[in-house]
């Protein structure tokens, strides 16, 4: 992994920052546009009858990333879809959150942390919140926050890259409670820092804090941040996100944790929400140290999860993804692993008893694949390449390389690690790309693109190769035309 991240450093600029400095003071309507924000068009009409969803968390509201709305168009031309505005933005890879009209958007800023809350329409700036966090990342990364906002109840909840928990009021900014983790918990400095996102549940804000002590998981309430229960367990905090799960009739928190640790140690967490229980643990992660577990659990069918990771280990029984199974007992036991099929960062997604997923820890031998869900066996993989117009009439190669996917009825959605949009038709027996748009050149377009009312939102993070255009954030019109 170190030869791949000093690689990485060789031939990417740093993410660059935003020109305009965050204002500090809340405002309570929209202010005029401040200077990072370029508005193009409005978008079209939402269809009759077109079912809309609010984006509130990484992953959208299924806490997968998987989408239900309908009235979504489904080509665009190579230029891409119409860009209804783009703000510049900092540093940071967290995906932005959308509710009621408002938009989050959480990135670094002249070194603060800043939550700028939008008109997801337009891009007007309703308020801003900035604060100090100090951080430089050890492998050269972005400094910026890698986890997104979190909107529940008309509170926002932030967890930034040095483990300080907020929860601000969505209608004005104001700052409601606050808890320094790092220091309450003595959570040490993970190899980019803090990563795994919170999940507010049943009035809690649910964090794999990865303290001191074992402090595995924490819950605070939602309300006060006052701290309501602890799960005390060695594994670490990871970048992956946790989800509720309904097993057996009764609803568990599924952390799939992992720290920077040596031996390197991480798994499966299962929590009684309620209760702070734990009742299971299933160990599931690479025993090279500069190692980490990223991609979220995967619900598959009943009672069942999938796991995996992409820092493969010859002869180590924990390689790649393995399928769970929980009994009645809650004893966790593998179904099948299947060592190749490995995920960096991206979620896979279960549809209709298959997994697809782009496997591989490295850019250039990424993958797309199908497998079968009840048995793991791969039906098909794929490395779609192509060449891309360079600057001066020469051309690029160009690939998904390790992509997101986001599943919007029969079809998916992806955006390549370059910026590369386009629709794939995915099935047992193959895939197909179709409309296919290079948004921009530049690479760590890691961040899992947010769809909300018929506008998709997309963060370019590093500098355009091509153009020279800095980090954004773009908002584009999805929404079908008659």
């Amino acid at each position: 992994m170190r030869r791949l991240l000093l690689s990485s450093l060789l031939v990417s600029s740093f993410l660059a920052r935003a020109a305009a400095a965050p204002a500090t003071a809340p405002a309570a309507a929209p202010a005029a546009p401040w200077p990072a924000l370029t508005f193009h068009q409005p978008p079209a009409p939402l269809p009759a009858g077109a079912i809309s969803e609010d984006w509130p968390r990484f992953q959208g509201p299924h806490d997968a990333p998987i989408s239900r709305e309908t009235g979504i168009r489904q080509d665009f031309p190579p230029t891409g879809p119409a860009l209804v505005w783009e703000c510049q933005k900092g540093s940071g890879y967290a995906s932005p959150a959308i509710v009621d009209g408002k938009l989050l958007l959480f990135h670094r800023l002249n070194g603060q942390e800043t939550l700028d809350c939008l008109d997801a329409a337009t891009g007007r700036r309703f308020w801003s919140y900035a604060y100090p966090a100090e951080y430089q990342d050890d492998f050269g990364y972005g400094d910026g926050p890698r986890v997104g906002p979190v909107v529940s109840g008309g509170k926002v909840y932030t967890f930034g890259i040095t483990s300080w928990l907020k929860c601000l009021d969505l209608t004005t900014g104001q700052l409601l409670w606050e808890v320094d983790c790092q220091k309450k918990y003595t959570v040490q400095k993970y190899f980019f820092g803090a990563g795994s996102s919170p999940l507010v549940h049943d009035g809690l804000v649910l964090v794999n804090i990865g303290g001191g002590d074992e402090q595995c998981v924490v819950a605070f309430d939602a309300a006060s941040g006052s701290e309501k229960w602890i799960v005390k367990h060695p594994w670490g905090q990871s970048y992956s996100s946790p989800i509720a799960a309904s097993w057996h009739g009764s609803t568990r928190v599924l952390f799939f944790t992992g720290g920077k640790s040596e031996p390197s140690t991480g798994g499966l967490v299962v929590v009684d929400p309620a209760t702070g229980q734990l009742e299971s643990t299933f160990p599931w992660r690479a025993r090279r140290y500069p190692s980490v577990n990223a991609s979220s659990p995967v619900l598959c069918g009943e009672n069942q999860v999938f796991l995996s990771h992409a820092y493969i280990d010859r002869g180590h029984d924990q390689n790649g993804g393995v399928m769970l199974r929980c009994d009645a007992s809650g004893k966790l036991s593998p179904v099948w692993n299947v060592p190749t099929l490995g995920c960096h960062w991206m979620t896979p997604i279960y549809h209709q008893g298959h997994l697809y997923a782009f496997s591989g820890e490295k850019e250039r031998s990424a993958e797309l694949v199908c497998h079968e869900a009840t048995t793991g066996r791969q039906l098909w993989h794929q490395q779609m390449a192509w060449d891309q117009p360079g600057k001066n009439g020469e051309t690029i190669p160009m690939s998904l390389y390790r992509a997101s996917l986001l599943n919007i009825g029969s079809r998916f959605l992806c955006l390549g690690e370059w910026g590369t949009l386009c629709w794939l038709d995915l099935s047992p027996t193959g895939a197909q790309r179709a409309a296919t748009a290079q948004l921009f050149t530049a690479q760590q377009s890691w961040t899992l693109p947010a769809l909300s009312h018929g506008l998709l939102y997309v963060l370019q993070n590093e500098e355009d190769r091509l153009t020279g255009t800095p980090p954004r954030l773009l908002c584009y019109d999805l929404r079908a035309t008659p």
